[in-house]
């Protein structure tokens, strides 16, 4: 999560620094990016800054809500610390019933995400360049190009609408696959009105005069 981090805000300053001019990946990599589309978002995993409800059945006296420290860590009744970062809720909840079954007979425990604070950065969209009014948004499931642009005002009267690139972290690479808005805005034609995932940035150029 943190290496994603990273690598979507070096993005993101090679952009606003002016470099819109990257030239578009290898078809094998563009191919790979958008089956991310086929997959579907990954399960959440927790991150420090997040929130979570743990609740014991029939265990009131248990069940708590708490943050998850700098350290990775919750502190959950009887069991005392115990590792959340790193863990989806459903991988958490069956550490902690782990830990309680020393002390009660077949815990049942639930988590529940309450705040999202570790995704604050990487679970939004951004689009740049020349549109009316560039941005970071929150994302949501479904969510395409067009969305983005539309929601950022649209393009400008600036806007190289043939050469607009979609940027989208793969590991520790940033993948540049190639947008028309033209044909998209225009033409009828949603060829490339990609779904969109978290962390993805639109960019659309000027055009050259």
């Amino acid at each position: 999560m943190a290496r994603m981090l990273v690598a979507a805000f070096a993005v993101v300053a090679a952009l606003l620094s002016g470099c819109v001019s990257t030239p578009a990946s290898s078809p094998d990599k563009i191919r790979q990016a958008l089956n991310v589309e086929k997959q579907g978002v990954e399960q959440y995993i927790l991150g420090p800054t997040d929130v979570v409800d743990v609740s014991v059945w029939r265990n009131p006296d248990l069940s708590v809500s708490v943050p998850v420290r700098p350290d990775g860590q919750i502190s959950v009744p009887l069991v005392g610390d115990i590792r959340a970062a790193g863990r989806t809720p459903e991988v958490l909840s069956q550490a902690i019933e782990n830990e309680l079954s020393q002390y009660i007979r077949e815990p049942q425990v639930s988590v529940v995400v309450t705040g999202m604070g570790s995704h604050e950065f990487t679970d939004r969209v951004r689009v740049t360049g020349a549109v009316q009014a560039p941005m970071s948004m929150p994302y949501r499931q479904g969510m395409t190009v067009m969305d983005v642009v539309l929601q950022a005002g649209g393009a400008n009267q600036f806007a190289d609408l043939d050469d607009a690139m979609l940027y989208r972290t793969m590991g520790q690479e940033a993948v540049a696959i190639p947008v028309n808005l033209e044909d998209i805005l225009n033409r009828g034609n949603i060829k490339t009105n990609y779904l969109l995932q978290p962390g993805d940035i639109l960019t659309v150029p000027e055009r050259d005069f």
